[in-house]
């Protein structure tokens, strides 16, 4: 009896210690289910994304095919991940960026910012996914600065509150006469032109967006680096709650490894230095003199051909730089520079009629990009469609092959465009269905499209923008600096203004 009491007794307390578990738990449960929600439980939730971002080439802008950027491009992968769509709440000014994280403007900051210490007291950062230099730029033809204390008496601006205006206070230390103004209501690209017109003497940019816009300004120099290289990352909100920012980390660590990341690198940036001075200078006059004449006929061949208005533009400067009457020595003619045989397939009987050679050459282009593979995902398919279009298609098909027989992969244009290199050696040619080819053109050919191509798109976009604010006043050239510049001009004088 002794030994069925202890076992009693310790079974009602086992009982005991099981009831009190339970209570503890369904206390618990309670608790967390009357709690505030996460970060990231908000967001899946609602089913948004809120990104807040600044418009500009590096950013994010609109195309003819909706938003498209950089930034916008990998935040618009991370939404995907989470499963919710992305909103875009645009914000010109960088203070505002800044103080707006975490807030109703939005979750999370992604605006090509640059990670500094001022900037970790506010915020705080993601890995960095890109690594950018603050460029000192001026005009070619005067004299080129050579430091820091040769911008002391000179008139430079810069975007206000940025990361230069930090690196500027850093060198007034020691160059207390350094002064400079800070705009609110301007980007990179126009203080490019503002330098290119001479109306300023400098201005700082960082890297990677004078890699994208230096074509358009020719007469714009890199004068010096100044500051050594830093990182760029998202901005989030301080505090306890790491779950949407741990989410971000956790995304960028996995785009990181299986090549995403550098794949929309290499898709954004991938086209740049491609176009030496001459170039850049004849496309900027070009882009203002002759593209106006023929944006409507282009605009109807495109649509009639489904394509991408601005792409088939991007493509004709780069055949006939939007001459109807260009002919090469080996007999292809007009503005989309066909052969005699393409033309009769395309229904064409005159070649140097700018009308027909551009209806031509969009249904050309048609059929190539149609025989690309359709499960090669844009905008490889696109690039390769482009390079066929150059080199022929049998040409691309010998590339493509070649490119898997080497451990690539044959539906990647950046993986495709190294062995379309090999088409010119004959250890590599010899093996190939349709032998030897130029295949460096057809790489310049397609790097130099894209580079026309997206400065076209900004173009055009800068004109919707001159359009509406200039109401039914229509300009014929590419003017994106108001003459009220000084109006939206803020001097800084004090060291500690702004971030």
């Amino acid at each position: 009896m002794q030994i069925l009491d202890i076992l009693h007794h310790i079974t009602k307390r086992s009982l005991l210690l099981a009831l009190r578990l339970s209570v503890l738990v369904l206390l618990a449960s309670a608790l967390v289910s009357g709690a505030e929600p996460s970060a990231l439980e908000r967001v899946l939730q609602s089913g948004t994304l809120r990104v807040i971002s600044r418009n500009g080439p590096t950013t994010y802008y609109e195309g003819p095919n909706g938003y498209t950027g950089f930034e916008y491009a990998i935040a618009r992968e991370f939404a995907d991940s989470l499963g919710v769509k992305l909103e875009v709440v645009e914000t010109e000014d960088l203070a505002h960026i800044l103080d707006a994280v975490g807030s109703d403007d939005g979750e999370f900051a992604a605006a090509g910012l640059t990670v500094t210490e001022k900037r970790k007291q506010k915020v705080r950062f993601t890995s960095p996914y890109f690594d950018v230099t603050q460029l000192l730029v001026y005009q070619s033809g005067q004299a080129r600065p050579e430091s820091p204390k040769d911008l002391v008496g000179k008139k430079i601006v810069i975007i206000a509150n940025s990361s230069h205006a930090e690196r500027l206070r850093e060198l007034r230390r020691s160059l207390p006469e350094l002064d400079w103004e800070e705009v609110f209501d301007l980007e990179p690209v126009e203080l490019l032109e503002l330098v290119q017109k001479g109306k300023i003497d400098y201005t700082i940019v960082d890297s990677n967006a004078f890699e994208l816009s230096s074509s358009r300004y020719p007469k714009v120099r890199v004068a010096f680096k100044i500051s050594a290289p830093q990182h760029l990352a998202w901005a989030f909100p301080r505090g306890v709650d790491n779950s949407l920012f741990d989410k971000a980390n956790e995304f960028f660590a996995r785009i990181k490894a299986s090549g995403e990341l550098a794949t929309l690198r290499e898709t954004f940036y991938g086209h740049t230095r491609e176009m030496d001075y001459g170039d850049s200078l004849l496309f900027a006059k070009r882009l203002n003199s002759r593209l106006p004449r023929w944006k409507k006929i282009i605009k109807a061949a495109a649509e009639n051909a489904d394509i991408d208005w601005q792409l088939l533009a991007a493509v004709s400067y780069q055949e006939s730089h939007w001459n109807p009457r260009a002919v090469s020595p080996t007999g292809v003619k007009g503005f989309m520079m066909l052969t005699q045989t393409t033309a009769e397939e395309m229904g064409i009987d005159n070649r140097l009629d700018g009308s027909e050679s551009i209806t031509g050459g969009a249904l050309y282009y048609r059929k190539t990009y149609d025989r690309i593979p359709q499960r090669i995902a844009e905008p490889d398919r696109t690039w390769l469609a482009l390079a066929a279009y150059n080199i022929g298609f049998g040409h691309l098909e010998d590339a493509r092959k070649l490119t898997q027989a080497r451990g690539g992969d044959p539906d990647k244009w950046n993986d495709v465009k190294d062995n379309l290199l090999l088409l010119a050696k004959r250890k590599y040619y010899k093996h190939t269905d349709h032998g030897y080819a130029r295949g460096w053109e057809a790489v310049s050919y397609v790097q130099n499209i894209r580079n026309y191509y997206s400065i076209i798109a900004w173009h055009e976009q800068q004109l919707e923008k001159q359009e509406l604010a200039l109401s039914e006043e229509k300009n014929s050239s590419y003017e994106t600096v108001s003459n009220t510049v000084t109006d939206a001009v803020k001097v800084i004088s004090g060291p500690s203004d702004g971030i």
